[in-house]
């Protein structure tokens, strides 16, 4: 272990036992359920791991605390789009249900879309959602967008790539 690996160790472990069990209890208030609130408690230091210099955190437990509310917005969101799925799924006939396999494919697909979705601009995104889960045309998106139909094919265009970029690699 260099020694720059040995102060990045030093630096989250100290940041993870002052600040882990705080983090913890708070989000077990917030969530009401002491084993979702541990998950994202480890999952807020693997992104503190993940982002690096923990050390240069000045207010850890606010710091913290916005990282967990993202990753719980996150999460609520994602569990949001699978019951959707599993709703539509039930809607189905019982011998036009696709496999279990097919499922966890699906709901895997629409998982990776939402993190693109995240990434794009508002307009982008909204544009997206408008033309593919309302069926909106390109006029009827720039209309409530307040842009050009030319904007909505780019808007289109580029998340469109995006997802398929993200869904292919």
């Amino acid at each position: 272990m260099s020694a720059a690996e040995s102060v990045l160790h030093q630096q989250v472990q100290t940041l993870y036992c002052d600040h882990h069990g705080w983090l913890q209890t708070w989000l077990r208030r917030k969530l009401g359920d002491s084993f979702a609130a541990a998950d994202l408690a480890q999952d807020t230091f693997v992104s503190v791991i993940t982002a690096g210099a923990p050390g240069e955190i000045r207010e850890p437990r606010p710091f913290l605390a916005t990282i967990a509310r993202r990753l719980m917005a996150h999460r609520h969101r994602r569990q949001i789009l699978e019951e959707s799925y599993l709703e539509a799924l039930a809607a189905l006939p019982q011998d036009m249900a696709p496999s279990p396999e097919v499922q966890l494919l699906a709901i895997e697909a629409l998982h990776q879309i939402d993190r693109v979705l995240d990434s794009l601009p508002p307009a982008v995104k909204e544009a997206f959602l408008l033309a593919h889960l309302e069926g909106l045309s390109y006029a009827e998106i720039a209309e409530r967008l307040g842009v050009s139909a030319s904007s909505v094919k780019q808007y289109l265009s580029r998340a469109n790539r995006q997802c398929f970029f993200n869904l292919a690699g």
